[in-house]
C-alpha cells in the first residue's frame, strides 16, 4: 500500500507543478496572449478524447513482463518518459523565443507528448486498484494511504518549483522542470512493488472473455450510467482543484506583488489541512460507509471553503483558506478510488468481465480535461479584466479581482455542481456496492 501510494504521490506531484507552471510561463514569461495557451489546452484534450482509452485499451492487450501483472512494464516505463517530456514543455529553444506562432505550436506538441507518457503510466495504475484491492475495508485502508501520499505530492508539486524558477528568468523554469524529472524517475522505481501483481491474483485477471475491439469497449464504458456521473463529477472536481492551485502565481505575483517564494506558506496551509483531514474523514466513513455520500459532503465543504477566497488580498488570509480548503480536498481524495472501485464492479458485473484499461482511460480524459477549463477561465478572467501580462508585479485592481475570481468564485461553482450532481443523481447506493463485490467474488471475478 505504500508502495502504491508513491503512484499518487507522483500523479499529484506531476499535476499539480504541471498547472502551476505551465500556463503561467507561456502566457507571463513567454508573452504570449492569454488565448494562445488556452488554445493550446484545448487540442491538449482533444488529443486527450483519443489518447487515453486508446493507451488504456492497448496496453491492456499487450502485456509485457506478464508474470507480474500487466501493467507493471507500462507504469514504469510511462513515469520515466512522462518525467523527462515534462522538462521538454520549458526548454523551448531560444531561437523560437520572439516568434509567438512558433512558441505556441512547441507548447502544443510538448504537452500532448507529455500527456501521452503521462496516460501510459497513469491509466494503467488506476487499472491496478481495483484488482488488487477488493475489499471494501482494504479499499479504504490503501486510499487512505493514497490520500496522504497524494496530498503530500500535490503540495510539493506547489511548493519545490518556485525555489527553482524566479519570475523574469526563464531558464530558471529550466533547472525546476530538470528538479521535478528527477523526482519522478526516483518514483518509478519506489512503485514497483506496489503495482507488481501478486502471482495468484494474475489469473484471476485473466478469467474473462475475449476482449473486444476498442470502439466497442470505449462504447461499452460510456453507456454505463455510474461511470457518466462519476466521469462528469471528476472533471468538475479537478477543474476547481487546477483553476486554484494555477492561481496562487498569479495571486502571488499579481495580487501580493510578492516573489514566487511566497507561494511556499500558501501550499503548505493546503497541505497541513489534507493531512490533517484524512484521519478525520476516515473515521466519518467507517460510519457512513458511502462512498458516493462522502465525496457529495466534502464538494460541499470545499466550495465553502473556496468562495472566500475571492475577497482575500492578504498573503494570511490565503493560507487560511487554503488551509481550509486543504480539509475537504483531503477528504474527497480519499473516496475517488474507493468510488471509482465500485463503479468498476458494477461494470464488471454486469459485462462478466475485467476491462479497466479503457475505464481508466476515459476517466483520465475526463479529469485532465480539466486543463482546458482552466484555460478557458483563466481568457475570460483576464481578457474581462484587463489583465496585463507584461506588468512586472501587482495588477489593476480589477485585474486582481480576476486573478481571486479563478482562484475562489469559479472554483467554488464548480465543487457546488460536482455536489449537487451526486446528490441528485446517487449512482451507486452503499447497499448495491456492497451487493456487487459480494456477487464478484462468487463469480471469480
Amino acid at each position: 500500500m505504500l508502495s502504491y501510494g508513491v503512484g499518487r504521490f507522483l500523479a499529484e506531484f506531476l499535476t499539480g507543478a504541471y498547472g502551476i507552471m505551465a500556463f503561467f510561463f507561456y502566457e507571463k514569461e513567454m508573452g504570449l496572449p492569454a488565448i494562445f495557451p488556452t488554445v493550446a489546452t484545448i487540442i491538449y484534450s482533444i488529443w486527450n478524447a483519443v489518447n487515453d482509452p486508446l493507451i488504456g485499451w492497448i496496453t491492456g492487450k499487450k502485456p509485457i513482463l506478464a508474470q507480474y501483472g500487466k501493467r507493471l512494464f507500462w507504469i514504469v516505463f510511462g513515469i520515466i518518459t512522462c518525467s523527462l517530456a515534462f522538462l521538454l514543455i520549458f526548454m523551448v529553444p531560444q531561437a523560437l523565443h520572439a516568434h509567438k506562432v512558433a512558441v505556441f505550436v512547441w507548447m502544443v506538441i510538448a504537452v500532448c507528448l507529455y500527456d501521452a507518457c503521462y496516460s501510459l503510466w497513469e491509466v494503467n495504475y488506476q487499472g491496478v486498484f481495483p484488482d488488487k484491492f477488493r475489499s471494501q475495508d482494504v479499499r479504504r485502508k490503501a486510499a487512505v494511504t493514497s490520500t496522504a501520499f497524494g496530498s503530500v505530492g500535490i503540495a510539493l508539486g506547489a511548493v519545490l518549483p518556485p525555489l527553482f524558477y524566479h519570475y523574469g528568468n526563464i531558464g530558471s523554469y529550466v533547472v525546476a522542470g530538470l528538479v521535478i524529472a528527477g523526482v519522478g524517475i526516483v518514483g518509478s522505481i519506489a512503485i514497483i512493488p506496489g503495482v507488481m501483481q501478486r502471482a495468484e491474483s494474475v489469473p484471476m485477471s485473466e478469467q474473462q472473455q475475449e476482449e473486444p475491439g476498442f470502439v466497442e469497449s470505449l462504447k461499452s464504458t460510456v453507456k454505463h450510467r455510474e461511470f457518466t456521473i462519476l466521469a462528469i463529477m471528476l472533471f468538475l472536481y479537478q477543474s476547481a482543484c487546477i483553476c486554484m492551485t494555477g492561481s496562487v502565481n498569479y495571486v502571488v505575483n499579481g495580487v501580493l506583488g510578492m516573489p514566487a517564494k511566497a507561494s511556499t506558506p500558501i501550499f503548505a496551509a493546503m497541505l497541513v489541512g489534507a493531512l490533517i483531514s484524512v484521519a478525520v474523514w476516515s473515521r466519518v466513513a467507517k460510519k457512513l460507509d458511502n462512498n458516493f455520500l462522502m465525496l457529495v459532503i466534502t464538494n460541499f465543504f470545499m466550495a465553502a471553503a473556496a468562495l472566500p477566497m475571492t475577497f482575500c488580498r492578504t498573503q494570511l488570509t490565503f493560507a487560511i483558506f487554503m488551509f481550509l480548503w486543504g480539509l475537504g480536498f483531503g477528504g474527497c481524495w480519499t473516496f475517488i478510488a474507493p468510488a471509482m472501485a465500485d463503479v468498476v464492479d458494477s461494470i464488471v458485473l454486469k459485462e462478466r468481465r475485467r476491462n479497466e484499461g479503457v475505464i481508466m482511460g476515459v476517466r483520465a480524459f475526463f479529469m485532465r480535461l480539466s486543463y482546458a477549463s482552466q484555460g478557458i477561465v483563466f481568457w475570460a478572467c483576464h481578457t474581462i479584466t484587463s489583465y496585463d501580462s507584461s506588468a512586472a508585479g501587482q495588477q489593476t485592481s480589477l485585474a486582481q479581482w480576476g486573478i481571486t475570481a479563478h482562484i475562489g468564485l469559479v472554483p467554488s461553482l464548480f465543487f457546488l455542481a460536482a455536489a449537487l450532481l451526486l446528490l441528485i443523481a446517487r449512482p451507486i447506493p452503499a447497499e448495491k456496492a456492497r451487493a456487487n463485490r459480494e456477487a464478484l467474488k462468487e463469480l471469480g471475478l
